[in-house]
């Protein structure tokens, strides 16, 4: 009888430990990955040490400027991002020809540091912006996009902005205020990581092996099938009052408006969010940074150039940005 009362009371405790300790991992909140990995990137533990989307962004320099430097032999470090067919019919010399998924991988191989000079170039300027905001956050504070992309370096290649540039939606642009969306929920991520940097390691590679393909859309996708996007117009407020803005787009400030703190929650989380600005070079910037946060964004190719062209008085292409520079053929 005792033996049976201690194997009795033995069972009683097993089965209260076990169920103390189910109760405490039922207890273990989820963390919200995206919400750690967005409080991460704003803040001064951040590769950049700083919230680079609300200060610095976008990163971009000239043609002039990249010649300026190779004239006089500055240490620079140029990423042709285009097809491999492009760039052997002609590029800058010096420059090396890299995949645009590719371009971490490639500076972490060639032993770049973080204060190295990298110029990554492109047709137009918009799949290098996108490169170029992933080195930014990942900490490369010199890498930079180069304005427009080879169209500006030689009239040789200048012919994917003169065939860009268009009027085709100025009828259609409106120019009431429309309302932002309620604050909501952060995306959901799944990583399985749990602290900021670890986070950011994970979609960083998810974001490049996906590709710019993924992050952008047309003009004319978006007027097609206006309902099905989340339009956000990337410009200061007068500018959205002056010049009217694509139907349902909803304004946001640059360098203030995508923070934590002030409208990033706003974004929703259950539909496509396309982002444009004047030329689809900031706005490629801008959502690199959303995707890897986890949202469902794409830059509008191309920008208000693509639109409206006529009605802008800045912010636009030009055959006046084309500077004849020398280039090189071959591989």
């Amino acid at each position: 009888m005792k033996t049976l009362k201690l194997l009795l009371y033995s069972l009683l405790i097993g089965s209260l430990l076990i169920t103390s300790c189910n109760k405490d991992d039922d207890d273990e909140t989820p963390i919200n990955e995206s919400q750690v990995l967005v409080e991460y990137l704003e803040s001064p533990s951040s590769p950049l040490g700083k919230d680079y989307v609300n200060s610095d962004m976008p990163s971009l320099i000239s043609a002039e400027a990249v010649h300026t430097d190779l004239i006089a032999g500055t240490d620079i470090y140029i990423m042709d991002i285009r097809s491999d067919v492009d760039f052997t019919a002609g590029h800058i010399e010096g420059a090396v020809n890299v995949a645009a998924g590719a371009v971490l991988d490639h500076v972490k191989a060639e032993g770049l540091t973080m204060d190295d000079k990298i110029v990554i170039v492109c047709y137009t300027g918009q799949t290098a912006g996108w490169a170029t905001s992933v080195l930014r956050l990942y900490g490369y504070k010199e890498a930079y996009s180069m304005t427009f992309g080879m169209c500006s370096w030689h009239s040789d290649f200048a012919s994917k902005w003169q065939s860009n540039i268009s009027n085709i939606y100025s009828t259609q642009f409106e120019d009431d205020n429309v309302a932002k969306a309620a604050k909501g929920d952060m995306p959901t991520l799944s990583t399985g990581k749990t602290t900021g940097q670890e986070i950011f390691e994970v979609r960083v590679s998810e974001v490049l092996t996906e590709g710019f393909g993924a992050a952008k859309v047309s003009n004319t996708e978006v007027f097609t099938n206006i309902d099905n996007y989340y339009v956000v117009n990337y410009w200061a407020e007068a500018d959205y009052t002056q010049y009217g803005h694509v139907p349902g787009a909803m304004q946001y400030t640059p360098k203030q408006a995508i923070a934590y703190n002030v409208d990033l929650t706003t974004l929703p989380t259950d539909k496509t969010v396309v982002v444009y600005c004047w030329t689809g070079q900031t706005s490629a910037f801008l959502t690199a940074y959303l995707r890897i946060l986890g949202y469902d964004a794409k830059s509008l190719l191309f920008g208000a150039n693509g639109m409206i062209y006529d009605d802008l008085e800045s912010h636009k292409w030009t055959d006046a940005a084309i500077k004849e520079y020398d280039y090189v053929t071959g591989k």
